[in-house]
């Protein structure tokens, strides 16, 4: 007799669903909605997509992110043939140093790239952006390329074809879901980049991203905003599709062997692959080390009167509170919003496992769905949602405008996602016939989920909330729309600092950043040891 778990009711799964569905239409859809409403009033949308200024933004944006990419896969390519098939010492660092970058604030990542290319540019934003994300691209391929089984390659080789023939012919082909997958997703942070172009790109070079932020912030366009919104919304859409259709076939191919059988001691040419990915970790290093050499390095020598400065609020007051006091802020709201996103986000996965184990194909079509939906605030303009709290949260009970959870919300918007797909993977690749056997031993679906796939997750669940943590920690681009003058974080001090002219303010800045970034990564070796080395799909 075939063993079958039983079901969860509907009106569990309604409840199950309530939390993440709610989350989603109070504090994204309602919020973007309410602003691409106002854009659309009076044509306004029509006659600013009929400017070639537009049009221009696009491109711009469109090409950085191709560019951008571009590298980010060319990069990610050697370190993901390491991570998954290389097995020497050092390997676990590798792995370790190539997450660094992706966790650290953007506009960390901006000064250290300012620190290398004072005057900015074109170059130094796609490079920004690619150094950014070359880790999504690794990590994302490697899970795959780990468990593909090397035995198909192996006889192509034996039947005359080189190295390199094989590996184009054969494993190539079978990677391209992954990298597909993984540029996708790369693209959509580049398209979305904030911090970066900011900071590298000032008032000459701009994104839709941040033209939106200009226009909305200083201009009050809010025709013109809505109108860079739905064209960045559709190049979202776009993204989103195509990663999704990788993901799917992704999910088949992973099926083939463990790693630790696939992964072994390099041999001839595969020395030179080895060489690059070590290359590669050396000019992911290069913008961290400049950083740090610029939080000490003065007109006069070298000095930590930045890191003292802290303790001040600048030049002239730039600051309305010290910079020690920002950090606190930043520790506060990162606790918060990762708390909140923690349990959107465990919920929702939930939701996602529960449907597409329920038998039928409608079922199975809402997981898509919903999966797809918890995409979508990746994508979606950070300005466009924190303005779009300003204009729609004073109808809730208590104006959440003024309330101190309205920076926490945001942020728990952003890091959702990540959480999301940190966790699912793991529950999907629980084994099903461990329910089913707690099933026929009269395990109602409650304590099913309490004593086989909480145990077998929880260590993905705290790695999850670590990862959205930092992100929180150092997310810029909705928090620099949101939080008061008063109350700033420690993200927003530094694009203070950075704007106002003086000496000690750029100090404090870079000091700021190293100390943002020190932290970040310190927690970043914490959880991808305690994650053993996996943290989803990303």
């Amino acid at each position: 007799m075939a063993l079958v778990a039983r079901p969860v009711s509907r009106a569990g799964l309604g409840l199950l669903a309530l939390v993440p569905l709610g989350f989603l239409v109070v504090f994204f859809a309602w919020p973007v909605l309410a602003i691409l409403k106002r854009g659309f009033v009076g044509n306004g949308v029509l006659t600013a997509l009929a400017q070639g200024e537009t049009w221009r933004l696009a491109w711009f944006t469109v090409a950085q992110a191709a560019g951008s990419t571009a590298i980010a896969v060319v990069g990610g390519m050697p370190l993901a043939f390491v991570l998954a098939r290389v097995r020497l010492p050092g390997v676990g660092l590798m792995r370790t140093l190539v997450l660094v970058p992706f966790v650290l604030p953007t506009v960390v990542v901006g000064l250290a790239f300012r620190a290398l290319w004072p005057d900015g540019g074109v170059l130094s934003i796609v490079l920004a952006n690619a150094f950014f994300n070359v880790a999504v691209v690794a990590r994302t391929v490697a899970g795959l390329w780990s468990h593909l089984d090397s035995r198909a390659e192996d006889a192509a080789r034996a039947l005359g074809a080189s190295r390199w023939r094989a590996f184009r012919s054969v494993t190539l082909p079978a990677l391209l879901p992954a990298i597909t997958s993984a540029a996708a997703v790369v693209f959509l942070f580049c398209a979305t980049s904030f911090g970066v172009v900011l900071v590298l790109g000032g008032a000459r070079l701009r994104t839709l991203e941040t033209e939106i932020y200009l226009r909305t912030e200083n201009l009050l366009d809010l025709t013109g905003a809505a109108a860079l919104s739905l064209v960045q919304i559709a190049a979202v859409l776009a993204a989103l599709l195509l990663g999704a259709a990788a993901r799917r076939r992704r999910e088949i191919a992973l099926k083939l062997r463990a790693r630790g059988e696939t992964a072994r001691k390099p041999v001839k040419g595969e020395w030179w692959v080895v060489a690059a990915a070590i290359a590669v970790v050396g000019l992911l290093l290069t913008p961290i080390v400049a950083l740090l050499i610029r939080s000490v390095s003065t007109e006069d020598g070298w000095s930590l009167a930045g890191y003292r400065a802290l303790s001040s609020t600048g030049n002239a007051g730039t600051l309305q509170i010290s910079g020690w006091g920002s950090a606190v802020n930043s520790l506060i709201t990162a606790t918060d919003a990762t708390v909140l996103a923690l349990v959107i986000g465990v919920s929702a996965a939930v939701l996602v496992v529960t449907l597409r184990r329920a038998p039928g194909r409608v079922p199975h079509g809402l997981a898509e769905t919903m999966d797809a939906a918890l995409m979508l605030p990746l994508g979606v303009s950070a300005v466009t949602v924190g303005f779009g709290y300003l204009v729609t949260l004073d109808a809730l009970p208590g104006d959440l405008r003024t309330s101190p959870l309205l920076v926490p919300l945001a942020q728990a918007l952003v890091i959702i996602p990540l959480i999301v797909r940190m966790v699912l993977p793991v529950l999907r690749s629980i084994d099903d016939r461990l329910r089913q056997a707690a099933a026929t031993l009269g395990s109602g679906p409650l304590r099913v989920w309490r004593e086989i796939d909480v145990p077998l997750a929880i260590r993905s669940v705290v790695a999850a909330a670590g990862f959205g943590y930092v992100v929180a920690l150092g997310e810029f681009g909705a928090t620099s729309f949101l939080a008061r003058p008063q109350t700033p974080t420690l993200p927003v001090a530094i694009a203070s600092l950075i704007g106002r002219p003086g000496q000690l303010n750029n100090q404090m800045a870079y000091a700021a950043c190293a100390l943002l970034m020190l932290v970040t990564a310190a927690a970043v070796v914490v959880i991808d040891r305690f994650g053993s080395g996996r943290v989803g799909e990303f």
